[in-house]
């Protein structure tokens, strides 16, 4: 076997490996832990892009930094509500994530722009109506490719962390296309 002369090396070499040896594997031990909390809990993510100015860039024109946030990913497909902001995959790309704001959800009639072939689209089960607050001409978003499944939505915005002076909660609430239901 393979593995008994190597532990028996490293047993005899354990003052060489000792400080050094236990710090890196401390470190090791955490680095499931920090993969499980980015895939599972939450991450910072770096948005870039026009296509949720004036909210999330709104510096896009005057610097070439990004926005910091916080996407939060537990549970992220439930408690939706309209004006929220949400990561999910793309529905074009599959390996591009998307930052939308939530403009209707399932069993809402809402106007739609263009390029949609149609004025008004009624939302499906299971699916929510998304744009990007930059307008038609810098957003890809449901008018593009129709309302999106649920269960593309990966997390929900709920801090903007950097440009230090834009710190703080999201406040999806007071979204002027937000009618209170």
């Amino acid at each position: 076997m393979a593995f008994r002369p190597i532990w028996a090396w490293a047993k005899r070499e354990r003052q060489l490996f000792g400080r050094i040896g236990f710090q890196l594997f401390a470190f090791a031990t955490w680095i499931p832990v920090i993969a499980m909390l980015d895939h599972h809990v939450g991450q910072l993510a770096c948005i870039h892009g026009p296509s949720m100015y004036p909210f999330l860039n709104a510096e896009k024109d005057q610097t070439t930094r990004r926005d910091v946030v916080v996407n939060y990913k537990f549970n992220a497909q439930y408690g939706l509500r309209r004006g929220m902001i949400v990561t999910f995959w793309s529905p074009f790309d599959p390996e591009i994530m998307a930052v939308k704001r939530i403009v209707g959800l399932e069993g809402d009639i809402v106007k739609t722009r263009s390029p949609y072939p149609a004025s008004i689209a009624r939302v499906p089960v299971g699916h929510v109506w998304v744009e990007g607050d930059g307008g038609e001409r810098f957003s890809m978003d449901s008018n593009n490719y129709g309302p999106i499944s649920t269960s593309l939505i990966v997390g929900k915005i709920t801090h903007v962390l950097w440009p230090l002076h834009r710190f703080g909660r999201v406040r999806w609430w007071e979204f002027a296309g937000n009618d209170g239901t």
